[in-house]
């Protein structure tokens, strides 16, 4: 899985967002607020990962146990894929 393209992640006064860009912006109206593990997990999706992927990056980058890691990645995943978030 990965973000569809037409989407940039920023930073703005120590927060994550994100906004459509191009054409994409027609059709997505507003923007996306992320924490910093929402980020994260964004910012790996640019390109091809599997969720087994996200789960390793998430327990060498976090002090977390797998289980709260993988219940979190899907509940990221599907808000995602609910809002037509990724390829």
């Amino acid at each position: 899985m990965k973000i569809k393209t037409g989407f940039v992640l920023r930073n703005i006064c120590d927060s994550y967002v994100v906004v459509a860009v191009g054409t994409r912006a027609e059709d997505f109206k507003g923007m996306i607020k992320l924490n910093d593990t929402g980020a994260f997990l964004w910012q790996r999706l640019q390109q091809e990962r599997t969720r087994e992927e996200l789960l390793a990056a998430m327990l060498e980058e976090y002090d977390v146990d797998s289980v709260t890691a993988a219940n979190g990645i899907d509940s990221f995943i599907d808000t995602l894929r609910q809002n037509d978030l990724l390829d």
